[in-house]
């Protein structure tokens, strides 16, 4: 068995910001986690950007580029601040790649062949910000809740539409078989009750509206619509190990939640195959008290924290303070202090302390080797998505740093003179500290890699984490 991990593709209207990468990073956190216990042969893990739609053809126009070369700018730049956080995704997938875009169209056409599109006359209330028709349900006074600065658009045209109301009785279906289908458990609820409501929607649009788009295969004057065709990136990506041998697991914004959940399932059942195994909605990151936003001029690139920080210090603080289940609030004062003191004051301190220690003492540190990481057969390593939680994980090994420091307090072993009693010590907390390290290998790749490279160095290096 296989697990495919991924998380949603980022909109190419703008470069991601802190609020976008949390989910990267604890999609990384899991697939960092079980190439660890199962080897890499068993997990494929993608990330990527979406780059159709009218939003990127608008913004496109208004900075006097091509669409083309507007989302080959964003793309590049979203996979430069992935590539600083240190995210081991296995194809950084782009919605504009030729074989997606092929898939997307033999997916639509097999759908249309099956029964489940339609063309018929349309009417709609458009926000261009969601690329998405909302009902007069989703609007506030008239706007979109999460775009209230832009105007709603009222589109008629023929378009081609999906029959996604066919589908409500085998969508309450799984979820009653699947318990654990959609994560955390009031998101299932949600979801469920959303069933028995859903209608049929477009799935195209006309060329003459949004010419940036994938051609639709069976009316060469249409596109097919961009939540349609991005959902489909998922398959293109998994290819033939799209199966029920494997595991697959889609991390996203519970704001996306929706289309993960309802219309995905429904799509993939549309063509005879099997939807994802779980989805994981996580919720949202705010800055200083206030939502991510560009025009309110609060949001910041990852990149922008790494002048000062390592990649590894905003994974440590984003798996241990991020919004895994309830909204959370980021600021930079916070940063800093976690920083000093947890990973400055905490683990960098210790293992300062002890290392200094070894070295002065002459201690003979030979690094075990863990079973996990050399046999994967036979493992009993299970992973359930229902626990997740690596804030409650990191806590958990603070307690067990704190406690390598108070025992130094307590024991002043430079005041021992009894050599076998000091040598036990040390070799006790070295090994504590080395599986600590192993443990946080997932958090921190880069600065854990240090850490056991000294292990083996006989402790030349000491300082891994300096006070600023």
């Amino acid at each position: 068995m296989k697990y495919i991990i991924t998380t949603a593709i980022d909109y190419t209207n703008d470069v991601i910001h802190l609020g976008h990468v949390y989910q990267k990073i604890l999609a990384d956190f899991v697939a960092r986690k079980l190439r660890k216990n199962l080897g890499n042969s068993k997990v494929r893990f993608v990330t990527g950007t979406d780059e159709f739609g009218q939003k990127v053809q608008k913004t496109a126009q208004k900075e006097g580029v091509s669409p083309k070369n507007f989302v080959d700018s964003i793309s590049k730049q979203d996979k430069y601040e992935l590539d600083c956080l240190q995210i081991s995704y296995d194809r950084f997938i782009r919605t504009t790649d030729l074989d997606h875009q092929k898939t997307a169209q033999d997916f639509f056409k097999k759908s249309y062949e099956n029964g489940f599109i339609y063309e018929s006359d349309f009417v709609g209330k458009y926000c261009e910000g969601c690329e998405e028709y909302k009902t007069e349900t989703n609007l506030v006074e008239g706007k979109c809740p999460f775009h209230p600065t832009k105007d709603i658009i009222i589109i008629s045209e023929k378009n081609y539409f999906f029959k996604q109301s066919a589908f409500r009785e085998k969508l309450k279906n799984h979820f009653l078989k699947n318990q654990n289908f959609v994560v955390p458990r009031s998101k299932f609820n949600e979801m469920f009750e959303m069933i028995d409501n859903l209608s049929d929607i477009p799935v195209t649009r006309k060329k003459e509206s949004v010419s940036w788009g994938i051609e639709c295969p069976i009316d060469p004057s249409q596109v097919i619509y961009v939540w349609f065709d991005a959902l489909i990136n998922y398959y293109t990506f998994a290819g033939e190990d799209w199966d029920l041998d494997n595991t697959i697991i889609h991390f996203l914004g519970k704001d996306n939640t929706k289309f993960h959940a309802l219309l995905w399932p429904a799509m993939l059942f549309s063509i005879e195959e099997v939807p994802p195994s779980h989805i994981y909605a996580h919720s949202f990151l705010s800055i200083e008290g206030r939502k991510i936003s560009k025009s309110l001029g609060n949001s910041i690139k990852p990149s922008e924290l790494l002048r000062d920080y390592s990649s590894d210090t905003l994974r440590y603080y984003m798996l241990k303070f991020g919004p895994i289940v309830d909204d959370t609030d980021f600021s930079i004062e916070h940063l800093k202090n976690i920083y000093n003191g947890e990973l400055a004051n905490g683990y960098g301190n210790t293992i300062s302390r002890v290392f200094t220690l070894a070295r002065k003492f002459g201690v003979e540190f030979k690094v075990p080797l863990l079973e996990s990481e050399t046999n994967f057969e036979n493992q009993k390593f299970k992973f359930d998505l229902t626990t997740l939680r690596p804030d409650k994980e990191i806590e958990e090994i603070n307690q067990r740093i704190t406690q390598i420091n108070k025992e130094i307090n307590e024991t002043e072993p430079w005041k021992i003179s009894n050599g076998p009693i000091l040598q036990n010590l040390l070799q006790n907390w070295l090994l504590e500290i080395f599986h600590v390290t192993k443990e946080l290998e997932v958090v921190m790749p880069e600065t854990t890699s240090r850490i056991i490279k000294s292990f083996e160095s006989n402790f030349n290096e000491t300082n891994f984490f300096p006070k600023k």
